[in-house]
Order: structure tokens, then sequence, then C-alpha cells
């Protein structure tokens, strides 16, 4: 083998050579494994929701769809509203949990709860987060089954039906939780429309992968998941204290033997950043939920690393990942050092040679992406959204780039909050009128 590392001990060298070439190439099999997982979902998972049943009114689940809010004036009503008037089911409330909101948002809700009877409002004087206010929600709450829905989320009006599908199931008693598959609902700029490749090829096509081959995911979609209330109080309900409650629920779901669920055919349409100031913000936040929940299970699932081999097999994506972060600038900055170096020598062979290398890796890469692209959007709501094919190239530029980027400013932060100096408190996006 040929030895790319030299510290003058082969056993080191030969480890860290390995180490270095699986880190220079894990976007490239991490790209291939996501296609060939949706290859395997799509073809030989045999436990999908193929039937929808239709339930009578009088054997309907009471649903409560909840929805924690912080200043939340521009799109509040209009959320509301459409809850109130196009879901096709009859035994629900929608309880707001307004977490110590400062604008209109009061208001907008007092008014809203005179006019429908099925809408209720839980109002916290302080703002201390959306998963505690969350917790606080689930008190009050009627439903067994809860939906978890963001203010700028809507659901398609027969959600509600096709999720209690999933819970009346003879199977369905150890189910937790079942996340929809999301969509983009504000598509008028370019960096939005980027986004609906990225939640096809990045959310889509691994959460397929991981339920498929892995048998769990990753994350819920905190914007809309069904929750079995049982399943919620029994791992203690939120943790308040954690950037992504969605990530960490997930995480402490099956870790206590809960199975959690993801359903393709369940669409919801959120409304995503259309800035890079609000995109960075969001992905930091991502991030950062990330790295706290991978600090807070590291030693639960190296001390049983064979007790679920799916799930030990995420956590080591995990870990590559966050470690290929720290390696990609590390080695970003280095390859800057050498350029500037080589032309400062005039050693303009070793140049040629490290751009053109370079340039087989990026190759690589961009064909893997691809490949990956192209059957996520293909698995995608029956191939309708291949059209935002064209928008790949601002997805793969950017995406890479800045998850590594939030990875790397985000995890001391993380290793605080896991130390105890974490708050859950919350700020809204910055939302704009329409």
């Amino acid at each position: 083998m040929i030895q790319l590392v030299h510290t003058g001990h082969p056993v080191i060298d030969g480890v860290l050579t390995i180490l270095f070439l699986i880190l220079i190439s894990y976007p490239i099999w991490g790209g291939f494994s996501w296609f060939i997982g949706v290859l395997c979902y799509t073809f030989l998972f045999k436990y999908k929701q193929k039937d929808w049943i239709d339930l009578p009114e009088e054997i309907e689940p009471f649903v409560t769809i909840m929805i924690p809010a912080h200043n939340e004036e521009i799109v509040i009503e209009k959320t509301i509203t459409y809850l109130m008037t196009n879901i096709n089911y009859s035994h629900y409330e929608v309880l707001v949990t307004d977490d110590g909101s400062t604008d209109d948002t009061p208001v907008i809700l007092a008014r809203l709860a005179e006019q429908y009877e099925n809408l209720r409002v839980v109002r916290i004087e302080k703002n201390k987060g959306k998963a505690h206010a969350f917790d606080i929600g689930l008190s009050f709450a009627k439903g067994e089954l809860i939906l978890s829905n963001d203010v700028d989320t809507v659901p398609e009006p027969d959600a509600l039906n096709h999720y209690v599908n999933y819970f009346i199931r003879q199977d369905a008693s150890n189910i937790a939780a079942v996340t929809a598959n999301m969509d983009v609902q504000n598509r008028t700029k370019l960096i939005a429309k980027s986004q609906t490749v990225e939640f096809s090829s990045i959310v889509g096509i691994i959460k397929r992968t991981q339920i498929g081959v892995l048998g769990g995911i990753y994350a819920y979609s905190g914007a809309n998941t069904m929750y079995r209330k049982e399943a919620l109080i029994d791992v203690g309900l939120f943790r308040q204290d954690r950037a992504t409650e969605d990530i960490s629920i997930a995480w402490d779901h099956q870790l206590d033997d809960w199975a959690s669920l993801f359903a393709p055919k369940i669409m919801f349409f959120m409304e995503v950043p259309e800035t890079l100031t609000m995109l960075y913000r969001q992905r930091k936040r991502w991030a950062k939920g990330g790295t706290e929940v991978w600090l807070t299970n590291f030693k639960k699932v190296l001390l049983h690393p064979f007790e679920n081999i799916g799930r030990t097999v995420m956590f080591v994506d995990q870990t590559f990942s966050i470690i290929w972060s720290f390696f990609f600038w590390i080695s970003s900055l280095l390859f800057l050092f050498s350029v500037i170096t080589f032309l400062v020598n005039g050693n303009y062979e070793r140049l040629y040679h490290m751009f053109t290398m370079a340039f087989l890796f990026v190759c690589f890469e961009m064909i893997s992406g691809i490949f990956q692209l192209v059957a996520s959007l293909i698995a995608d709501d029956r191939g309708r959204k291949l059209k935002y094919l064209l928008f790949a190239p601002l997805y793969m530029l950017f995406y890479w780039i800045m998850n590594a980027l939030t990875i790397l400013t985000t995890f001391i932060p993380a290793v605080k909050t896991i130390l105890g100096f974490g708050s859950g408190t919350w700020k809204s996006p910055d939302r704009q009128k329409r």
C-alpha cells in the first residue's frame, strides 16, 4: 500500500493513510451509499404503508395538532386558518403554545380562538424555547396522538388520516413516532428552489435508506411529526436544553427500543430560508443539535455496538461527518499553503499534480452526487421534481461547504451544552409577508 503519511512508524503510517483515504473519499462513497440505499428501499423494503384506510368518523382517534410559537404574527393566522378549514379529519384540536411572544401573536390568537371552537391557546409568559413550549403543551393536549406542526408549515389535507393509519396497524404498539416527507412551500427564489433538491436528496433519500436498510431514522422532522403521547412521556419528554429537539427525541426513543418510522407518502410543506444569512443560522442550529446528540449518545453506542447494528451504522456515519468537517477545513488550509509555497519556489510540476488530483476527486464527488440526486428526485413524488435538477449545482456547491462550516463553528457550543450550559431559548426566523 502506498504510504501517504510518513511519521517513521509503519503501523501508524498505515492507519493514518487508510483514515486519510476514507476521509478524502467520504463524500464519494457517501453519495453512492445513499444511491444504493434508495434502490434497496424501493425494491426490497417490505414494510411500506401501501394502502390507506378511510377511517369512519366514529372511530377516529382524537389528535392534537400542537404549534409552539414565538413572535409569529406574520404567518400564524394563515397556518391556523388552513388547519381549521382544509384538514380532512373530524376528531382533532389545534393547541398553540405561545412561548412569550412580544408582537401581535397573542392578539391574533385570541381573535382566532373566538372564531374556532377547536382552537386552544396556552400562554407561557417567558420565552424558554420550543421544547419547553411543547412539553408544557403536552399537559393540556387531549389527544393520545400528537402532531407537531411548526407555525410556517402545513400538512396535506389527508395527512392526519394517513398518519393515523400507521398507529392503528396490528404491529403498531411500539411505534413512537411517524415523520413525514418535507417539501418546500416558497419557491420564488433560487436559494429556496435549490432546497427543494436538498430535501429530496438529503432528507428524502437518506431517510428512505435509514428506514429501509438500517431499520431506524437519525432524526424526526420537527416541522411535522406525529408522536404517541405515551412514548414522549416514557422518555421524559423533549430535552429542553438542546438545539434540535427533533433529533434528540428520535435517539431517545430508539435507544429506549421504540420504533420510529419515515412516511414518504405523507407530505407537508414548509417555508425555507430565502437568504444565505437565514440559511446559515438554521444550519448552525441543526449542526449544533446533531453534535449534541452525538456527544450525548457516544458512550451508549460505543459500549453496545452490536445491540442494534443499524443504529450503530448511523452513529458511525455521523462520526465521520463530524471528523470530515474538521478534515475539510484543515486540508483546505494545507492545500492553500502548499499552492503558495510551490508558486514561490517555482515548483510548477507539483502544483500541476496537486490541481490534477483535486480535480479528479471533485469529479468523482460530482458524479456520486448526481447519482444520489437523480435517484432521489425520481423516488420522491413520482419523479415530478426532476425539473429541479437544474438547481443541483447550487445545492452541491453550498451544502457540503456550509455543513462543514456549521459543524466546525458549533462544536464548542455543543460541548458546553452537554456540560450543562445549554439553553433552548429560541428566536423566530425573519418572516416575509406574502
